[in-house]
């Protein structure tokens, strides 16, 4: 079925356990499983315990200002909109093509590391093969209903957070002695977060791990993407969004203090998961295996999400007439098909040039996205200070907005600039200095691109 004129969302179906859970599922993947020993390693464990807080205070600051936007106007792919509206049209198609990007390429590294774990368990099949399973299931959950997707990624976002909850409750009697750890005659207590001082690498580490944080914490403005699907947007919206800081401070900090406390810094950069690690000096049989299924579900509901978002992303872009009308077509079920046949392709070809260009094409990809959301996070603060001036202007008051961001204008100006200084941080890290190089040129051609293609529609007009 074609839409036959410019509508604002799709069918709503997604309910208030479903927000929440996809909100979590997005931001729960494979970093903080797998590399967060690196991270300790990189800024010591009190350094990467205050970035990470920061981090939490920065995505609730940004989530504030969604929430104002999302409930006033929820729309299907909501922060493509308000920038288009309240910033630029320019803006718009910018942050839009930004934020499909980002997890599209997601979408290429999932495939593959799916692959990759379930071949230690069935070694004699090739990687391809179960990335092309998982791609199947991906792809079908997203195409049936978003009741379907929304189902499934409840789910697997809940085996995540089982996984955490155990984690830190385990920890936590380890660290009182309760439970004995392997390496330890007595409860290792708080010795290990100072053992070292309490900067070990110095305090410019914080700073460097600030940028690891932010793209780990990236996942989160999903709450808005999925306003527009919502049922009852004023009530489930605003509940999603305040409960992000306590489960950031939760799930992450939480993971990170109990690894901090029983792994020694110095031995944090180990290779395998710091999850795993820690289960095995417990004695807890099977830690392994256990930990790789749940890393297993960490990818798939990454990869649904990530097919969801880049969707919704180019159905708003279609919907809004900045691309093709074609992309904001839907079947008869609601779903934008085409759209998501699109993104899947994106997805494929993420993958094939992680296995054929890794050192050109993909490298450059993956620099663009490290950044991208970022970015999306400046864009949402600025819409939130130029929607409530706007709303102030039009002779509405404050007191009508049935969400309103509060600090108002501090929230949306630390958001704005705390993710601007994240970005310019990069430039002092080498690493990661590539990163800018990609993505500033990348927005100057995406708002050459809007600018011709505005220019040639007028033509055509």
């Amino acid at each position: 079925m074609a839409n036959k004129e410019k509508i604002e969302h799709l069918e709503r179906k997604m309910e208030a356990r479903h927000i929440q859970m996809i909100s979590l599922g997005g931001v729960i993947g494979t970093g903080l499983f797998l590399s967060s020993g690196y991270t300790i390693k990189q800024a010591g464990p009190i350094g990467t315990i205050i970035a990470y807080f920061f981090g939490a205070i920065l995505v609730y600051a940004v989530m504030l200002c969604l929430g104002e936007l999302s409930v006033a106007m929820p729309y299907t792919g909501s922060f493509h909109v308000y920038a288009k509206n309240l910033l630029s049209p320019a803006t718009g198609f910018t942050v839009a093509i930004l934020y499909w990007l980002t997890w599209t390429i997601a979408l290429g590294s999932e495939f593959t590391a799916s692959g990759i774990i379930m071949q230690k368990w069935f070694p004699g099949i090739p990687v391809w093969v179960w990335s092309l399973v998982f791609m199947t299931l991906i792809f079908l959950s997203n195409y049936f209903s978003v009741k379907v997707f929304a189902e499934s990624e409840f789910w697997f976002a809940a085996i995540k957070v089982a996984a955490i909850v155990a984690f830190i409750i385990l920890g936590s009697l380890a660290i009182i002695g309760l439970i004995p750890m392997k390496g330890y005659q007595q409860a290792p207590g708080l010795a290990n977060l100072t053992k070292n001082g309490w900067f070990p690498t110095g305090f410019g580490g914080v700073f460097t791990t600030m940028l690891t944080v932010n793209f780990a914490f990236s996942g989160t403005e999903l709450i808005g993407i999925t306003a527009g699907e919502a049922k009852n947007p004023e009530k489930t919206l605003p509940k999603a969004i305040h409960t992000t800081l306590w489960r950031l401070i939760i799930f992450f900090i939480g993971s990170i203090f109990v690894m901090a406390c029983l792994i020694p810094y110095k031995q944090a950069g180990v290779s395998e998961s710091p999850f795993v690690h820690i289960f095995k000096q417990m004695g807890i049989p099977y830690a392994s295996d256990i930990m790789n299924f749940v890393v297993l579900t960490a990818i798939i509901s990454a990869g649904n999400s990530g097919l969801y978002a880049s969707t919704r992303m180019l159905w708003s872009l279609g919907n809004e007439g900045t691309i093709p009308v074609t992309f904001a077509k839907t079947n008869r079920r609601g779903i934008p098909a085409i759209s998501l046949v699109v993104s899947m392709l994106g997805g494929i070809f993420s993958l094939l040039t992680s296995v054929y260009a890794a050192d050109t094409i993909y490298l450059v990809l993956v620099s663009i996205s490290g950044l991208a959301v970022v970015f999306v996070w400046m864009a949402i603060a600025l819409c939130q200070i130029s929607f409530r001036k706007k709303w102030l202007a039009e002779g509405h008051s404050v007191s009508e907005l049935k969400f309103k961001t509060p600090w108002y204008p501090f929230t949306p100006w630390f958001a704005f600039i705390a993710s601007l200084a994240s970005c310019l941080l990069i430039w002092f890290d080498p690493s990661q200095r590539v990163a800018l190089y990609a993505t500033v040129p990348f927005v100057g051609l995406c708002y050459l691109a809007h600018y011709f293609y505005a220019k040639k529609k007028q033509a055509k007009a």
